[in-house]
């Protein structure tokens, strides 16, 4: 897939203020300091279309991206231990829940893994529960290059390998580097894929 065009549409607070045509929605989500902004600006081709903050949490809407008037990326608040109130982040966690359960035209989530650490339960219990509400998604790991192949190796077996403590298989996994573009092709043609399929 070649990006040809990429513009923010709008940040949206819920998901019945998300735009309403049927045009397919990929949704990025990972922890609040994953680099998933790094990654969407590297997809798109772009250094400053998602904002890269050094303060983790700055994410706190629905951030919809139309790319080549065709399909939408979707940035969405990371979880975790973001810098804000207990309670935004419990509306975090419902805006979050009640999009990827029931946008009706959210057709994938990417989940963001930081490969440069081990395992984190809160990567698991998110991956279990979409596992859980058959919201189809895929795992990008994420920050690459700053790691050798055979720690990377080690590493992303790692999380795998707890992974399928609760899983029988794992779906489609991607590995990333936003500052190396490194596996930019591979989702690119993988959601070209799954908007051809529909």
């Amino acid at each position: 897939m070649v990006i040809k065009t990429a513009d923010f549409i709008g940040s949206f607070p819920n998901l019945k203020s998300c735009p309403e045509d049927r045009l397919a929605q990929f949704a990025f989500i990972g922890r609040s300091n994953v680099g998933k902004s790094s990654l969407i600006n590297m997809l798109c081709g772009r250094k400053s279309l998602a904002r890269v903050s050094n303060t983790p949490g700055k994410t706190q809407h629905l951030n919809f991206y139309k790319i080549n008037e065709n399909w939408y990326l979707v940035d969405l608040p990371g979880y975790g231990y973001a810098q804000t109130s207990k309670k935004n982040r419990q509306v975090f966690s419902k805006m979050i829940e009640s999009y990827l359960r029931d946008g009706p035209n959210v057709k994938c989530a990417f989940v963001l893994i930081d490969a440069n650490i081990p395992p984190q339960a809160i990567d698991i219990e998110f991956i279990n529960w979409l596992g859980e509400k058959a919201v189809p998604f895929v795992i990008v790991y994420t920050k690459t290059d700053r790691l050798s192949y055979d720690k990377l190796k080690t590493n992303v077996e790692q999380i795998q390998l707890e992974l399928l403590k609760y899983w029988n298989s794992l779906p489609e996994q991607f590995v990333s580097s936003g500052r190396k573009s490194t596996g930019r092709d591979d989702i690119l043609n993988f959601i070209e894929d799954v908007i051809a399929s529909k």
